[in-house]
């Protein structure tokens, strides 16, 4: 007796509406084309929705899975020299021929550490003379580092800029360098390259 019209008239509009598809949006008045659920129904849904997640133990025991995965498959990497899976310091193929330049060549830096452990025990002797001596290999030897290097840079930074003009080169040739101060067998990743052998 007292109902709106603006009751009334919505009354026939949401029972006329049709039962849209899932993909457009749904009248706020249409039917839903389903019942509701009832609560213990609606309770048990959302309970195995929660169970299906994983725990954060369950959570960071895959994520320390996977990197640890991850870890082997880089170690491998370094061993084979496999591209794919190497750090990012150690890709693409001008930091490839960088570490191919310095393998194929003798440096004088990679025996500084045999050279070190020698004139030490030179130096610790109490004879004047060979502490005299030991010295004076100290400062051969780091001449001889440093020119080597020097040399070893322009050689590498001209090959680069031949066989690579277009390419990003930024820190190529002092990842070289840092390269040629390791012993050949202790190089991370292998040398793929025999020593004389032109990259």
């Amino acid at each position: 007796m007292f109902r709106s019209r603006a009751k009334e008239e919505k009354a026939p509009a949401a029972g006329k509406a049709p039962v849209t598809d899932s993909k457009q949006p749904r009248h706020p008045e249409a039917p839903k084309g389903r019942p509701t659920p009832k609560r213990s129904q609606a309770q048990s849904q959302r309970r195995s929705v929660a169970n299906t997640q994983l725990s954060r133990k369950e959570a960071a025991k895959r994520q320390r899975e996977e990197r640890r995965a991850a870890l082997e498959r880089q170690r491998q990497a370094l061993a084979s020299g496999d591209e794919r899976y190497l750090p990012a310091r150690d890709k693409g193929p001008v930091r490839r021929f960088a570490r191919d330049f310095v393998d194929s060549r003798f440096n004088i830096a990679e025996f500084f550490l045999p050279m070190a452990v020698v004139i030490l025990v030179l130096s610790m002797v109490r004879v004047p003379a060979l502490q005299n001596i030991a010295l004076l290999l100290w400062l051969v030897v780091i001449v001889l580092i440093v020119l080597d290097s020097f040399v070893t840079g322009l050689r590498l930074r001209k090959r680069l800029s031949e066989r690579f003009p277009d390419d990003n080169k930024r820190g190529a040739v002092a990842y070289a360098l840092m390269r040629s101060l390791q012993m050949r067998r202790l190089r991370l990743p292998k040398p793929q390259v025999k020593r004389g052998e032109r990259p």
